[in-house]
């Protein structure tokens, strides 16, 4: 088993270790591990018998407690025990009555409760003011059912330990869309939500042309209200400055890639944006730590291409196996889930791996790095779905999707690149595709109020290796969090190193963009952005991230926030970016 950090054992405790069941009084990792595998490899019996759940119990065991591999958190949460709900993200329905709202709310509840992430798109709902026939009422609009979501989730901790998170979507041709785009601007204000805009390409080719936007109603289908396109996206790319939210979802991007069309348009996302579901679609995560698959031959690391094709087997079988023992708590995600047997492997450690490579983020040698990385684990993941499919049989929904008739697999999607922000404390390593946020930093808000500090141990096995190291540096880049201002150590080393609101934004952009293009759900990624960025320079952000096929775009301007997870420099009290806590 792997040392774990300080942070790791504490974090694990607070969230994850079920309490009274070791000697003192929580589980131990080791047995984390070994009821999570226990579990999720019962469902080698429905296709082998006692041996291949034995032999492959002891395989997924193997990776989690080498921390090669983890899935997400609601598999660590309650895999083997009472509830064992085990997906992270579901998309519901919010249909335009109040019967269909409030059967949503229940269901989002016990979802939040169980440890999953909810996303809804509100555009069927009818605009504020409308006459709601039979009653002679007024409609609250989409913003004000969004509130009492967010309560709702103010209220509920995910798995009884962390709040829930949601997804609220609004179409750009909905006529409550400028409510929507200032909904977070007053403080504390839908503080469950992240919110984003469904972006259409016929609304970025009338924003090319300087047009007017005729705003919808969603049920009657008629005219409300025709806007200049160049004022709604003014009012949403201010907002973004200003508070980080909306982002945007490009929805015609995340429909020409849907592999079920015939089963409908997908309207939605999971909290953090990575994986585009139907209604009552859920899907189950897990993240490969590159970190592990970097080894050192006389000094030199390289990447282990054949262990990292190991792995990605496993881990596609390990997340097929969580579909076949998952608890669905409701009879249409366990119906739709099953049918398309959806999976979202990813990756955490990227800007570790870079830093063992010695190769600075924001370089073409990374971007290059990343395009044969995703390309590799995309095929093989391909490769890995068509062996279970061999063996398994297709997912049932396969004769209405893209892949039928000439490519049988088991799985409708099988990449995502994820969040990972707390299984990536727990392997101790840095999160998702996201540069470092600082080389020293502070998590705050995620424990109760308890604060978890770090200094990257990579960048101190450099300066070890390189001859660098010394008290005075390590002093100063613990106060600072960042290598710009230390004098002692030269430029390739500040480049290697340079944390994400170094890093240009252009940057950013390319390695998500490059991501993007070998992964079949879509890219969760912020775009750190300096304090002293401009609204104008987030417009060119968001179009760019259109105009390269991202499915979604999500910026954060540094100290845009009063309340973050993240503080720069162990003693500083900076403030940093908002990070996706999963």
């Amino acid at each position: 088993m792997a040392r774990f950090s300080e942070n790791s054992l504490r974090l694990l405790q607070h969230l994850y270790l079920q309490k009274n069941a070791g000697a003192a009084g929580f589980e131990t990792p080791h047995e984390l591990f070994r009821r999570v595998a226990k579990s999720v490899a019962a469902a080698e019996l429905v296709f082998g018998g006692m041996e291949d759940a034995t032999n492959w119990e002891q395989v997924f065991y193997k990776v989690m407690s080498s921390l090669c591999f983890l899935p997400n958190s609601p598999t660590l949460m309650n895999a083997g025990i009472g509830s064992n709900q085990l997906s992270a993200c579901f998309v519901l329905p919010v249909e335009d009555n109040m019967d269909s709202i409030f059967t949503t709310l229940k269901q989002a509840a016990l979802i939040q409760q169980s440890g999953g992430g909810t996303g809804f798109n509100f555009s069927h709902l009818r605009p504020k003011g409308d006459i709601v026939s039979g009653i002679e009422g007024i409609a609250a609009g989409p913003v004000s059912f969004m509130k009492i979501f967010n309560t709702a989730t103010e209220h509920i901790k995910q798995g009884g330990k962390r709040r829930g998170a949601n997804m609220g979507i609004l179409n750009i041709d909905h006529p409550d869309i400028e409510e929507f785009i200032f909904a977070k601007r007053e403080k504390n204000e839908l503080n469950n939500f992240n919110i984003s805009v469904a972006v259409s390409d016929e609304f970025m080719h009338c924003l090319e042309r300087n047009g007017n936007w005729d705003l919808i109603h969603p049920n009657l289908k008629g005219i409300v209200k025709t806007i200049e396109a160049k004022k709604i996206w003014n009012d949403i790319i201010e907002s973004a400055w200003a508070t980080g939210d909306p982002g945007l979802v490009f929805i015609d991007t995340i429909n020409d890639s849907n592999p079920l069309p015939e089963l409908g348009r997908i309207e939605s996302t999971n909290p953090c944006g990575e994986v585009p579901l139907l209604a009552y679609e859920a899907c189950n995560l897990g993240s490969i730590n590159l970190t592990k698959f970097v080894h050192t031959t006389n000094e030199v690391y390289q990447v282990s291409w054949n262990e990292l094709e190991k792995m990605i087997h496993i881990a596609i079988r390990f997340l097929d196996d969580v579909i076949a023992v998952n608890n669905y708590l409701m009879p249409e995600i366990k119906e739709r889930t099953s049918a398309n047997r959806k999976i979202g492997l990813g990756i955490m450690g990227w800007a570790e791996m870079l830093m063992m490579l010695e190769i600075p983020y924001e370089s073409e040698q990374a971007v290059q790095l990343a395009e044969n990385l995703m390309r590799f684990i995309q095929q093989k993941s391909f490769e890995a779905s068509a062996i279970l499919a061999e063996r398994r049989g297709v997912f049932p929904n396969w004769e209405k999707s893209i892949y039928y008739p000439d490519k049988p697999l088991r799985n409708a999607t099988r990449t995502c690149i994820a969040s990972t922000g707390s299984i990536s404390i727990i392997a101790d390593t840095s999160s998702s595709i996201e540069p470092l946020f600082a080389l020293a930093f502070s998590r705050q808000h995620i424990m109760n109020g308890e604060m978890l500090i770090a200094i990257n141990n990579k960048f101190v096995n450099y300066l070890k290796k390189h001859h660098l190291y010394s008290e005075k540096i390590v002093e100063q880049v613990l106060k600072e969090g960042i290598v710009d201002n230390v004098k002692e150590l030269p430029e390739i080393v500040k480049n290697i190193f340079k944390s994400a609101l170094e890093i240009s934004p252009f940057w950013h952009l390319r390695h998500q963009i490059v991501f993007q293009q070998y992964t079949d759900n879509a890219v969760s990624k912020t775009i750190n952005l300096p304090e002293n960025s401009t609204i104008e320079e987030v417009g060119v952000i968001y179009k760019d991230a259109w105009f390269q096929k991202a499915k979604g775009i999500t910026i954060f301007r540094y100290n845009s926030k009063g309340k973050q997870v993240m503080y720069r420099g162990i003693r500083s009290v900076d403030k940093a970016c908002k990070v996706c806590v999963e």
